[in-house]
């Protein structure tokens, strides 16, 4: 068994390999506190026959038993994944994909599994560095190591892999990846800060990275084996030479051409002219003959990007897309948008509901519920391709979590608009960063029902070409230059400051100068966008959408609850059944009532009123009688207050039934004599009603009529 540790953030860091999981390529047992994370790197012996990509598969399993719980509902096993394991696979993946070596196809698996969970000491960034320690000791060819860690703002400093409490006090959440020279993976939400504030929370978490790095060399050179070859994909040069020029003239004009759609249909004219020409003289090189035009394809638009500056739609690299919004587009929803940026176009719907409608969480976090709720789909329809909608994967779950997490510091706080919300982003055209329109739509959307936010928020994304010492920034990419790009950088914000970066790369990292640079064109880029976007709405309406139900806040006392709740819910479904509202009550006290009719919610605070006000000694009420027993009546001075009307107390003469005086179900004024110790209410009728004349006395417990 080998084991190395090192000092971070006052906690010992262990990595050790060795002793268990041995059968894998690689394994790695890493912990940080009291988290404990396992990552398994395993390989396949050959590579996989017809696939162009490398097929790697990244999971990241949470067990509850980590955090001593078990799992909820009918079956006690972990089930699917929950949103944040999703999340930490695609962190993971991100971060060790571009470290292959190109020609590489043989399939490759990642695990890392949560054993031991320790809140203040997150698993993410140790799912990410036990990759790479798992991947560098095995033989599995991969060109890192990287290391990660978590970077947080606390009262303008920077805080690598803050604590609970820290994290709690920060205005910034940073996933950050990298190996010792570059920055390999972006992640961050954040409360409105500033660019600078980001670049130095990068460089703090860099110097982190490092060390992390130098103990998986060290690692490396102990316990590493001998890696693996990697299968020789060469094409024949005399193939390359005579095909190239042929696809070359094809593709330059065709790139050529701003529609999207008809690019791609010249791209497959000309890919099939290609393969028409040459299949007869090269029947056994097909798959090399399609690669000859991708490589063309690619190499052809970057030289046109570094060298003329002119990029597929024949915009400049600083150029932005056309913009257009909308928004109450839908008329039975709550609030809708649509947001249009070239041929890339989201529409946002939100929704608005009672707090008992907010996601409950069921993982490793301290989070157990949560009221502002992103969704985002990608039908097939929407690249004019026809294909199955079998329920959101990866991609879609992390675009939305990405595009929640750039809206979410400017929704107000439960106390100040006590809904849940729900967005959905509906992509019904993609040419290039839907995730970016989805934040730019559903600020429009939210703004659209009458959320009161702070401000609106848009996004962009960036794009790089990089050849050599020849690097070009690109604003607002589309499709293409995503996949032929070297990277995929999104930035969103307010006018304030940034709110959400995400960034991905298909080399061995950039600089933290490209990097700066990148985020100062996309600051200048997000907020191009949001004045546009201002044009159309630039505040939420006074009023919420008249589709939406309005919300009526209520305190009571703690001790009151159970009087509005009422024995088995009796009292509250009687007010939902009679009011139509919803109701929610806090263990604090604080009562929500959700009414689409103004009326209900009215009725239904009164009836709340009613239900927590005290009965007064002294006082008259009109009340119900609601039960009728021999020595006197029940009436409910207020709702779920009752007090015995004793039938001495019926009226000035003696009652010999207390039914010849009140019934069931009649209406009566009575007077409040008391409220004894125990607090049973004790009423009068009696005292309400004129004393007879002088023909009459009262006899104390029976009446004689003077004759």
């Amino acid at each position: 068994m080998y084991s190395y540790t090192m000092e971070m953030q006052g906690k010992t860091l262990t990595m050790e390999t060795g002793r268990l999981a041995k059968q894998a390529s690689g394994a790695v047992l890493l912990r940080h506190g009291d988290t404990m994370v396992l990552v398994t790197a395993t390989v396949s012996d050959q590579p996989r026959e017809g696939v162009d990509f490398l097929p790697l598969t990244v999971d990241y399993e949470e067990r509850l038993y980590a955090v001593g719980r078990i799992p909820g509902g009918f079956i006690k096993r972990e089930g699917r994944p929950t949103e944040r394991a999703i999340l930490g696979c695609r962190l993971t993946d991100r971060s060790v994909r571009p470290l292959f070596p190109k020609q590489f196809r043989n399939s490759v698996h990642i695990v890392a599994t949560v054993l031991s969970m320790d809140q203040d000491c997150p698993p993410e960034p140790l799912a990410i560095t036990g990759a790479s320690a798992a991947l560098s000791i095995s033989k599995i060819p991969f060109e890192g190591p990287v290391g990660a860690v978590i970077v947080g703002l606390v009262e303008g400093e920077a805080v690598v892999n803050p604590d609970q409490e820290q994290a709690e006090k920060s205005s910034l959440h940073l996933m950050l990846a990298g190996s010792k020279e570059a920055v390999m993976m972006v992640e961050a939400g954040a409360d409105e800060i500033s660019k600078e504030d980001v670049l130095k929370a990068i460089q703090a978490g860099h110097e982190t990275i490092k060390a992390l790095v130098d103990v998986q060399e060290k690692m490396a050179a102990e316990a590493g084996c001998e890696k693996m070859n990697v299968a020789s994909l060469e094409m024949p040069q005399e193939m390359i030479d005579k095909v190239e020029p042929t696809v070359k003239e094809g593709v330059t004009s065709a790139l050529k051409i701003a529609d999207k759609q008809e690019r791609e249909d010249k791209l497959a004219e000309v890919k099939k002219n290609v393969l028409d020409k040459y299949i007869e003289q090269y029947p056994e090189n097909e798959a090399e003959l399609a690669k000859v035009f991708e490589n063309t394809l690619k190499d052809t638009l970057r030289k046109m990007i570094i060298n003329e500056g002119l990029r597929a739609d024949g915009r400049s690299p600083k150029e932005i897309r056309p913009i257009s919004c909308e928004v109450t587009t839908l008329p039975r929803t709550h609030g809708s948008a649509i947001f249009t940026r070239g041929q890339t176009q989201v529409l946002n719907i939100c929704t608005l509901s009672a707090l008992r409608d907010m996601q409950m969480l069921d993982g490793l976090g301290m989070e157990e519920s949560k009221r502002f709720m992103h969704h985002y789909n990608f039908p097939p329809y929407s690249v004019g391709e026809a294909g199955f909608m079998r329920g959101p994967g990866r991609r879609e779950i992390g675009h939305g979590a990405l595009a929640e997490k750039a809206l979410e510091p400017v929704v107000p706080s439960e106390d100040e608009f006590p809904y849940t919300i729900r967005l959905v982003s509906e992509v019904l055209e993609s040419n290039g960063s839907t995730s970016m329109g989805s934040v730019c739509a559903g600020s429009l959307a939210m703004m659209d029902t009458g959320v009161p936010l702070k401000r609106g928020v848009s996004g962009i994304a960036m794009g790089l070409i990089k050849e050599g010492d020849d690097v070009v920034i690109l604003s607002d990419i589309q499709g293409v230059e995503d996949f032929l790009g070297d990277m995929d950088f999104k930035l969103a914000g307010t006018e304030k400051g940034i709110t959400a970066i995400q960034m991905d790369i298909k080399i061995k990292g950039i600089s933290e100068d490209i990097l700066k640079d990148a985020i100062n064109e996309a600051d200048r880029g997000y907020k191009h966008i949001l004045g546009i976007m201002n044009e159309t709405i630039s505040e939420a309406r006074p009023e919420l959408s008249p589709n939406a139900p309005r919300m009526i806040k209520m305190q009571i006392g703690v001790d009151k609850i159970r009087d509005v709740i009422g024995p088995g819910g009796r009292m509250i479904n009687k007010i939902i059944a009679e009011t139509g509202v919803g109701i929610d009550i806090e263990p604090d006290g604080r009562v929500f009532i959700a009414a689409v009719e103004p009326e209900g919610g009215k009725k239904a605070r009164e009836m709340i009123e009613a239900l927590v006000k005290d009965v007064e000694a002294g006082e008259v009420y009109t009340g119900k009688v609601t039960r009728v027993e021999r020595y006197g009546a029940f009436v409910e001075v207020l709702p779920g207050k009752e007090g015995l009307l004793h039938i001495s107390h019926l009226d000035h003469h003696r009652i010999e039934k207390t039914e010849d005086v009140v019934k069931l179900g009649d209406e009566i004024d009575v007077k409040v004599l008391d409220i004894d110790e125990k607090g049973r209410i004790n009423l009068s009728r009696k005292a309400l009603l004129k004393r007879p004349s002088g023909g009459e006395r009262d006899g104390g417990g029976g009446n004689k009529r003077n004759r």
